[in-house]
């Protein structure tokens, strides 16, 4: 039996799916914005209740490496790699904007129709960025990077697609990764799979204070 638990906290949202190796058979979102340490345990554990099952039942665990906020990613990875240590099973992670454009392709909104790009708020006035071919593999990035510095006529998918629309003027798709295409992608063998460590692509707010 195949039974894949997976979660995404690179975004104000925590979102947790399992897949039992055919299908997604349980999906849930937070529904508070950026409570990831206080959702993502009882997001799991509500999961496991609507699949009927246990944690002792998983195969492998599926987590989004971000890009995206240092605490976020934090304890999304935290969570995966412990679960995954104490259950003795793999943990696969994923660039979560890779989640996003597999989603594009291969979900039943709108598809791109050639290469697109995927845009997400990386707050402070920039966006998470990185483009994609018309199957959905990466070509660039991701990067942060200021709107302005990225404006393109492709179609962007994404929520930063919709926060600048003078830089992203044909939004289209997902705006934020859902877990449960996390779970088909890494199922299905859709997209890169990466080390279980945060892409912050940024230095975090918080650090030690310099010896004086």
């Amino acid at each position: 039996m195949t039974l894949l638990l997976a979660f995404d906290t690179a975004t104000p949202q925590v979102g947790v799916a399992l897949h039992d190796g055919e299908e997604v058979i349980a999906e849930l979102v937070s529904d508070r914005a950026m409570k990831h340490g206080e959702q993502l345990a009882p997001l799991i554990a509500a999961a496991l209740a609507e699949a009927g099952t246990v944690r002792q039942d998983l195969t492998a665990i599926a987590v989004g490496a971000g890009p995206g906020p240092f605490t976020g990613l934090r304890v999304g990875l935290v969570t995966a790699r412990t679960l995954a240590f104490a259950l003795d099973i793999p943990v696969y992670a994923v660039c979560s904007l890779d989640v996003i454009a597999a989603e594009c392709v291969g979900g039943d909104g709108a598809r791109p129709g050639g290469p697109f790009a995927v845009a997400t708020d990386a707050r402070r006035k920039e966006v998470y960025l990185a483009s994609y071919d018309e199957l959905g593999r990466r070509l660039d990035g991701p990067q942060v990077i200021r709107p302005a510095d990225a404006a393109t006529d492709r179609p962007t998918a994404g929520e930063g697609a919709l926060l600048y629309p003078e830089a992203f003027p044909n939004p289209f798709g997902p705006t934020r990764p859902s877990a449960g295409w996390l779970a088909r992608a890494v199922t299905e063998e859709l997209v890169e799979l990466i080390d279980p460590e945060p892409l912050y692509l940024r230095r975090p707010d918080a650090v030690a204070a310099a010896d004086r």
